[in-house]
């Protein structure tokens, strides 16, 4: 089996998605805009850091969408896809994800996002397989909480989701060739792994440790 492993923000589209759906959500009047743009920017400074506690970030991103629920929620989505996320869909990205897939590759999806934010992008690049980081739903509302179900795909848990879709298909590493194409610092442990590591439009760190490597480099949006 070939495998083709994508990171989503700054990789396959140019824009982090959790941070500008809580850009789009706080003009909506969902948050407080001195609040939020603060606590937004600092998570997304540790982020890129490489020092961010993700459950701590996914209750704060999830805090507006748990709050109006189900119904507010999606629709304010669909505008968001509309509005933001269709609109920096850049052909090379669709190109690269279609190449692979007319390749009989499988291809995922593997974000440090929420599901509830990246399963319409995903879909929006015809990639039903996503590993994003599951919410938990409350029981009485079968809505969000908050909370994250599981192993959050986020640094070393990017490597744990990949082999737990391994070994339900009764395969390992080394029954299967994989490619993650990633750009930041923080999906290190992933491209350690991999077969063929690409390091995509990727961070400073990153590009030096890609030469130091040998990794593939790929500037897509250029």
């Amino acid at each position: 089996m070939k495998l083709a492993l994508f990171d989503l923000d700054h990789t396959l589209i140019p824009i982090d998605s959790d941070y500008e759906w809580g850009v789009f959500t706080t003009a909506l009047g969902w948050n407080d805009p001195a609040e939020f743009s603060h606590r937004n920017e600092a998570f997304y400074a540790q982020y890129k850091a490489g020092t961010m506690d993700i459950h701590a970030y996914i209750r704060f991103a999830t805090q507006a969408l748990c709050q109006r629920g189900a119904i507010h929620s999606i629709a304010a989505h669909a505008l968001f896809m509309r509005d933001v996320v269709q609109k920096v869909i850049k052909p090379e990205a669709i190109n690269l994800v279609r190449q692979h897939q007319a390749a009989g590759d499988a291809v995922i999806i593997v974000t440090a996002t929420n599901e509830f934010v990246t399963r319409s992008i995903a879909q929006a690049f015809g990639v039903a397989e996503l590993m994003a980081v599951n919410l938990v739903r409350d029981p009485l509302t079968d809505w969000f909480n908050g909370e994250i179900a599981g192993t959050p795909s986020f640094r070393e848990g990017k490597v744990t989701r990949v082999q737990e879709w391994l070994a339900a298909r009764q395969l390992g590493w080394d029954d299967v060739q994989s490619t993650f194409y990633s750009d930041s610092i923080n999906d290190l442990p992933l491209l350690a792994q991999v077969t063929h590591a690409v390091a995509t439009n990727p961070d400073a760190r990153l590009r030096a440790i890609a030469h130091e490597r040998g990794w593939r480099i790929l500037d897509l949006f250029e």
